[in-house]
């Protein structure tokens, strides 16, 4: 079966000057001439492989910076990858921009909606421009707008919206011309709990179609709850990827104890490293440690006797169950939300 979206060894790379005014200065070189100022790279996606089948709602979780609007940028068009291959269904993105672009609907992050129209009108214009007809267009618009419960405001202008809204006639819109895939980035970014909840249900209901959606997100509830399949990414490569119960799996022991102590020391860690249950144990800065372990709450007893017998105070312990966060947590040293 042919694949709806496929990337290859994607890279991109973004050259560009310091900030003016930094005030950095170069030194001549021994010739006596100065040394031109190099370009800093900066490495945004570092051989990213994807393959996702249609039909599927794919995600792409990771922290703000990690590569994921880049990716999407690439595979919609806007921005020129540096090496690699990207395709939409059977179309080189860059060969065949015309052809991919009547595949896919795209939510940008930011709402680029025309404040001079009406949501009715920038949906129809939306419409007209991939070639629905009249009647066409005039059906899907009211349908949409009922959908995202906009109706009552389908006639005023979009200026005076709240984010929220906007962000819902973006998404009606990238919907307008039924695409077959459909990208949305960070769609639930800064949506209040109701919103949420719609969106969600509205993306499921369009997954049911057959369409197949790629969404970026930090929201590990949002990548747990909608994709069938997701790839986390991070410093532009990808890390992990699976159904969200596999990738939870992975997690060695399951459970995650995030420990404080006044000090601790290698001994201290090698003893913890030994108690029943713990598969894996790592040294948190100067005071704390990381413990993946089959069973959480009934180890606390043996961590507090283990680090009473080295005289350390434990001042605190978190304890989480199965998640995405961890996972994270465990491939990079660090929250999704740092």
């Amino acid at each position: 079966m042919e694949s709806a979206i496929r990337t290859q060894n994607l890279r991109k790379v973004y050259s560009s000057p310091p900030p003016s005014g930094a005030g950095r200065s170069i030194p001549p070189s021994p010739t006596g001439k100065r040394k031109k100022d190099p370009t800093p790279q900066i490495t945004a996606l570092d051989g990213i492989d994807l393959d996702i089948a249609p039909g599927q709602i794919f995600g792409l979780l990771g922290p703000n910076g990690a590569g994921k609007s880049t990716t999407v940028g690439v595979l919609t068009t806007r921005v020129r990858p540096t090496s690699g291959t990207a395709w939409i269904g059977g179309h080189d993105v860059w060969r065949e921009q015309t052809a991919a672009k009547r595949q896919i609907g795209v939510v940008a992050q930011r709402p680029n909606l025309d404040f001079s129209l009406t949501a009715r009108e920038i949906l129809l214009f939306h419409g007209a421009y991939f070639g629905l007809n009249s009647q066409q267009r005039s059906q899907r618009a009211t349908a949409l707008l009922e959908r995202f419960k906009l109706t009552d405001r389908a006639d005023q202008l979009v200026r005076g919206f709240s984010g929220g809204m906007m962000q819902r006639v973006s998404i009606a819109r990238a919907m307008m011309h039924d695409p077959q895939v459909l990208f949305l980035d960070e769609p639930s970014a800064g949506l209040d709990p109701q919103t949420r909840l719609l969106l969600w249900e509205i993306i499921r209901d369009y997954n049911l179609k057959g369409r197949t959606i790629l969404l970026t997100t930090h929201n590990m509830e949002e990548a747990d709850a909608l994709c069938q399949r997701l790839a986390i990414i991070d410093h532009g490569r990808i890390i992990a990827s699976g159904t969200p119960d596999e990738l939870k799996a992975s997690i060695p022991g399951g459970f995650l104890l995030r420990l404080r102590f006044g000090r601790h020391s290698a001994p201290l860690l090698e003893r913890l490293a030994t108690l029943p249950g713990v598969t894996e144990v790592r040294a948190s800065g100067d005071s704390g440690a990381d413990l993946y372990a089959s069973r959480g709450g009934s180890l606390i007893p043996e961590i507090v006797n283990s680090a009473a017998a080295f005289e350390v105070e434990l001042s605190d312990v978190h304890i989480s169950e199965p998640s995405l966060e961890n996972l994270f947590l465990h491939h990079t040293g660090r929250s999704l939300r740092e």
